[in-house]
C-alpha cells in the first residue's frame, strides 16, 4: 500500500472547538494528558476498588466497540484501564454532550483526560453518526458505549435502547460485551465520593457479523443482542 500524508481532521479547527469536536485528534499534549490520567486511575482502582479483569484475554484488535451496564461514574474508569496500554490514542468514551461538555472546564476535563467524544443523548444528528462510524473503521478506533443512555438509580440494569444500532446496524466491526460488579455499591448516582469496595470486570466474546438492516428494526435487534450478551456475563439471564 502507498503511504499517503493526510492532514489531522481537526486541523482547521481552533485550540477550544477541537475539545467539543467529533473529529478531535490526540497531540502530544493530548497523549500527555490521558497517559497521566490513566496510571492515576489504575492505582486508584487497584488501591481503592481492588480492581480485577476477567476475560481480557476477549479484546479483539481494533477497531471495535465496549458496550457495558451503567451505574456508576466509575464504569468508564474501569473500562478504559482494562485496555492495553498500546491503544491510549485510540480509545474514545462516546459521552453525553450535554453533560460532559456542557461547560469549557467540563470539556477540558473530557478531552484531555477521558479522551472522550461528544454525542446529543435524545437528539443525535446524522451527520454526527455518520463521522463516528467513519472515523471507528478508517482511524481504527475503539467506542465505549453504555446503551441504557444514562446510570442505574437503583443499581438494576435497564434495557438498552435503540441508539447503539444507528451507530452500529450493518457495521462489520465486533462489539464486545462487558459486565461491570460492584461499581454502584461504591459510587452510586446519589453520591459525591466514592466508598471502598471491590470492583470486577468481565469481558465476554465479541458479538461479529452485525448485518443487520441500518433501519429501526435492525436498531433494536443491535440493542437486543447486545443487552443479552451483557445480561449473560453479569448472571442476568441464562
Amino acid at each position: 500500500m502507498d503511504w499517503q500524508l493526510k492532514p489531522a481532521r481537526d486541523h482547521e479547527l481552533g485550540p477550544r472547538a477541537k475539545l467539543s469536536s467529533l473529529k478531535r485528534e490526540a497531540g502530544l499534549l493530548s497523549l500527555f494528558g490521558f497517559w497521566c490520567w490513566r496510571r492515576l486511575t489504575r492505582l486508584y482502582l487497584r488501591l481503592f476498588h481492588r480492581f480485577t479483569v476477567t476475560g481480557a484475554q476477549n479484546l479483539p484488535p481494533p477497531p471495535f466497540v465496549l458496550v457495558a451496564n451503567h451505574s456508576s461514574h466509575l464504569d468508564i474508569l474501569a473500562l478504559t484501564s482494562a485496555l492495553p496500554t498500546r491503544y491510549l490514542d485510540s480509545v474514545h468514551p462516546i459521552a453525553a454532550e450535554d453533560h460532559f461538555f456542557a461547560s469549557f472546564a467540563g470539556s477540558l476535563f473530557a478531552a484531555l483526560a477521558l479522551n472522550a467524544l461528544p454525542l446529543k443523548r435524545k437528539a443525535a444528528r446524522g451527520k454526527d453518526l455518520a463521522l463516528l462510524r467513519e472515523r471507528l473503521v478508517e482511524d481504527r478506533l475503539i467506542y465505549v458505549l453504555f446503551p441504557e443512555g444514562t446510570r442505574s438509580r437503583d443499581g438494576r440494569m435497564a434495557p438498552f435502547k435503540a441508539g447503539i444500532g444507528t451507530l452500529l446496524a450493518g457495521s462489520p466491526v465486533p462489539i464486545v460485551p462487558c459486565y461491570i460488579e460492584g461499581a454502584f455499591a461504591a459510587l452510586p448516582p446519589q453520591r459525591r465520593w466514592p466508598r471502598p469496595g471491590r470492583l470486577n470486570l468481565a469481558i465476554g466474546r465479541s458479538i461479529e457479523g452485525l448485518d443487520c438492516a441500518n433501519e429501526r428494526e435492525g436498531w433494536i435487534e443491535v440493542a437486543a443482542r447486545c443487552e443479552k450478551a451483557v445480561r449473560q456475563l453479569g448472571g442476568l439471564e441464562p
